[in-house]
């Protein structure tokens, strides 16, 4: 018999990326980079997918950032990025595992039935 998992070792997952700063729990708004060539230091948009060299920083951390002496903070202003996929999204990957379904059948035929929409109870 196996002895079910310790849950306090199951790691707590969020839908939201977290602010980098030790002891921060502030959602991310920003994201920050070294160009070590230049001297400066980027904060710009939330990126859309997080590098391991970059940091992700909440709102106030971005605007109180200052950059070692001799560097400077280069900071770009930009549409923040949905944190939330919308419809769009969702449409763009049923089309994607339809047409990857099709070019694995090896034929045009297309299988019915694997993908559905479920809606939400508040939505009914």
């Amino acid at each position: 018999m196996v002895a079910a998992p310790d849950r306090r070792y199951r790691a707590r997952v969020s839908p939201t990326r977290r602010c980098s700063r030790t002891a921060c729990t502030d959602a991310a708004v920003a994201t920050l980079t070294y160009v070590y060539a230049e001297s400066q230091a980027v904060v710009g948009p939330l990126a859309a997918v997080h590098e391991p060299h970059q940091y992700d920083l909440c709102d106030t951390h971005a605007a109180r950032l200052t950059a070692p002496r001799g560097w400077e903070v280069a900071r770009f202003d930009g549409p923040p990025i949905a944190l939330a996929p919308t419809s769009d999204d969702l449409e763009a990957l049923a089309d994607a595992v339809r047409e990857a379904a099709r070019s694995f059948d090896g034929a045009d035929s297309l299988r019915r039935g694997h993908l559905r929409v479920l809606r939400s109870p508040s939505q009914a």
